[in-house]
């Protein structure tokens, strides 16, 4: 049975809310403290630059000319609303699949807000092993990536027991 807007239901709005609201901050932060190409180093394999991506995960149609800013908000906007949606609807037992959509709606905010305000992505984290970089990222897309493999995991190992739950409450 769908759940209506509840304290349930509200505590991932606000997750989301704290993931887009973190994921701000930290861009802030290195808008502030670095120019576009400047690197920090931390580690052997870890370092913070200021990176500016025009296009969708790993730099996709980074150079496509601009019509990708609009594209990617479009499609950002229609999955976020979905996901409001989806949530909303969601019953309060389905805890792991609504974290998993929290963290996936808070991460596609921030960089929607990117790339309306700015025309653009800032990522900031760069792992990097023998000369090879991994593409920089954001606290969004970490939240993106965290809310998928959550998905995954609820799918793969709990789905199952779900249904065979919900099967013998409707069949008393």
């Amino acid at each position: 049975m769908p759940s209506t807007l509840g304290t349930h239901t509200l505590r991932w709005y606000v997750i989301s809310a704290t993931v887009l609201l973190l994921d701000q901050l930290t861009k802030l932060w290195v808008m502030t403290d670095f120019t576009l190409g400047d690197s920090r180093y931390i580690s052997g394999f870890f370092n913070l630059v200021r990176a500016h991506n025009e296009g969708a995960a790993f730099s996709f149609l980074s150079d496509a000319g601009g019509w990708q800013r609009w594209f990617f908000s479009i499609v950002s906007s229609v999955i976020s609303l979905v996901i409001i949606v989806w949530i909303s609807r969601l019953p309060k037992q389905r805890v792991l699949e609504a974290l998993a959509l929290a963290l996936i709606l808070g991460g596609a905010l921030g960089n929607l807000y990117d790339r309306l305000v700015l025309g653009y992505v800032v990522d900031f984290l760069d792992f990097h092993w023998a000369g090879w970089h991994f593409a920089a990222f954001n606290v969004a897309d970490m939240a993106i990536s965290m809310g998928a493999a959550i998905m995954i995991v609820d799918a793969l190992f709990f789905a199952d027991a779900r249904e065979s739950k919900q099967d013998q409450q409707t069949s008393k």
